[in-house]
């Protein structure tokens, strides 16, 4: 569930109050008249369930309140709330699997940036998995899985390419290549300086490594693992599940790959390098198309719901006079507090409490 704050202006006030109190999965509507002051205009408090929280953002923004005033969401941890569990009941669909398609463009778009920390993260996760090629030691490439931080700008670009924004898709390709490239670069000269040191050798490269030849022998397996590592790390995104820990899956792809293209640069081995170049472009790749697939494939799944949700509230809202049931609002069920039929009658002959 989440905490909606609106600031509406004035005069699209009722119109979002009347939104809200007619979707099923809204609760706790409280409306402030007057008091917001920067931008000026009534703030509107409500919880929603995940089920519904992106059909409600996209009506808000239909009547202009994100231009005009203002939208915020956190997730709300606990409520208890008969209120809230009826929401939830009549809701279709599960919040687990819910998208709410602004908090995931938010979530992604901030790991666009091409920052200082992720430029030193994926030059270290590249060292490490290096070491790890070097060595055929696979807890070493785990290791490097963990701290790559590529799968942020992978995602982001999945999304960007769904929702068709054309900026947060070049900034999220431009922090990959120049990720990789400046973490192949730092590759090789570490390379390059532990064999100087003595602590490497070209002879390692070329020995049998039969736990991590795999990096830079790229065959069908390789889309497989790419596009199951796609499908994988958009269901995390978009059902906040443990993004961290699906993104060691994405790293296996794409951080080893890297770092054998630098360590076979840094040796003059091209065919290795040409083979871990090939694995890791089939893997970018199968994780871009399989990752899209699935939010396509969300997309369409709640945007049926939302149809079959507002079919029923046109239904509910063409009741016949008389019948008792308020224009948008499910009616009311026996047991409810709202029901009249639920309320027990005074005994005859004691005065109702």
């Amino acid at each position: 569930m989440l905490h909606l704050r609106v600031i509406t202006p004035t005069d699209r006030s009722e119109a979002a109050a009347d939104l809200l109190a007619a979707d099923p999965g809204v609760t706790h509507l409280v409306v402030l008249p007057g008091v917001a002051r920067q931008p000026a205009g009534d703030l509107i408090l409500c919880d929603v369930v995940r089920e519904r929280a992106d059909e409600v953002l996209r009506g808000l923004q239909d009547l202009g309140v994100e231009a005009r005033g203002g939208i915020s969401a956190d997730d709300v941890e606990l409520t208890l709330s008969a209120s809230a569990d009826r929401a939830a009941e009549e809701a279709p669909g599960s919040g687990a699997d819910a998208v709410v398609w602004d908090e995931v463009a938010a979530k992604t778009g901030e790991q666009t940036e091409l920052s200082g920390t992720f430029l030193v993260l994926i030059v270290v996760a590249t060292m490490i998995a290096g070491i790890g090629v070097l060595l055929d030691q696979p807890i070493l490439i785990v290791g490097a899985m963990v701290v790559g931080p590529e799968f942020g700008p992978l995602a982001a670009l999945c999304v960007a390419l769904l929702r068709r924004k054309g900026r947060v898709a070049v900034q999220s390709v431009k922090a990959l290549a120049v990720g990789f490239l400046a973490a192949a670069v730092a590759t090789v000269v570490s390379t390059w300086a532990l064999d100087a040191a003595g602590l490497v050798s070209r002879e390692m490269l070329l020995a049998e490594r039969p736990l991590t030849d795999f990096i830079w022998r790229p065959d069908a397996l390789s889309w497989v693992v790419g596009i199951l590592a796609g499908i994988a790390g958009m269901l995390s995104l978009t059902s906040k599940k443990s993004g961290s820990l699906v993104g060691v899956l994405i790293s296996v792809t794409t951080v080893p790959a890297a770092a054998n293209v630098a360590v076979a640069v840094a040796y003059r081995v091209w065919h290795e390098a040409a083979g871990s170049a090939l694995q890791l472009l089939i893997n970018l790749c199968a994780i871009v198309l399989a990752g899209l697939a699935t939010l396509a494939t969300q997309q369409l799944w709640w945007r049926s719901v939302d149809r079959r949700v507002r079919r029923q509230l046109g239904g509910e809202r063409g009741a016949r006079p008389g019948s008792g049931v308020s224009p948008g609002r499910p009616r009311p069920r026996a047991g409810d507090p709202a029901d009249p039929a639920a309320e027990p009658s005074p005994r005859p002959g004691r005065p109702a409490r």
